[in-house]
């Protein structure tokens, strides 16, 4: 018989998510120092918000980031339903952010910085529809779980040789859901 594992999310906070990667959002401190005022004081940019990592690899062919689109389909938990998960992965050369431009909150889970995670590692947070998360290379996570309908995420994300996707496997062993 498996062992069971339910995870049911918290709020995303940058102190809680600090560990994994970065909350990119805009900050509510008006003093803050990613704050400059452009376009003749009719635009305010919150500069450097995220470090995008790029690492060579493999062949050493060029690498470089690129910005893609995920359409992530609904899951089953947005209809009140428990969610299997049976696999994290990693990027071992670059960091991946990810931006909804759906309007709508979602899911990110992630593991603490193991070689290989179980059960006992996992975090679960939900993200507001204004929150973008960044993960730091080599953090373990579940592709992007989005809620309640289909939705977009701009994805910012490292291009080049090597295989920057390692993927884990809990086994049937282990059960673990989400619910929310």
């Amino acid at each position: 018989m498996a062992k069971e594992y339910k995870l049911t999310p918290q709020p995303l906070t940058k102190e809680a998510f600090a560990p994994f990667g970065d909350v990119v959002e805009v900050p509510n401190d008006k003093e803050d120092s990613s704050l400059i005022m452009i376009n003749g004081g009719n635009t305010e940019r919150y500069d450097s918000l995220v470090n995008v990592e790029l690492e060579a690899a493999g062949d050493k062919k060029e690498t470089h980031a690129v910005i893609n689109i995920f359409r992530a389909q609904p899951r089953p938990v947005s209809k009140g339903l428990a969610m299997d998960i049976e696999m994290v992965e990693r990027h071992p050369f670059g960091s991946q952010s990810f931006h909804p431009l759906s309007g709508e909150e979602y899911l990110v889970l992630v593991a603490d910085c193991v070689e290989e995670p179980t059960p006992e590692n996992l975090h679960l947070f939900i993200a507001r529809a204004d929150q973008g998360i960044n993960y730091h290379k080599n953090t373990w996570h579940h592709p992007v779980l989005g809620l309640n309908k289909v939705c977009d995420f701009l994805v910012v994300d490292r291009k080049g040789g090597g295989n920057n996707c390692e993927e884990h496997f809990f086994g049937k062993d282990v059960k673990i859901q989400i619910t929310c």
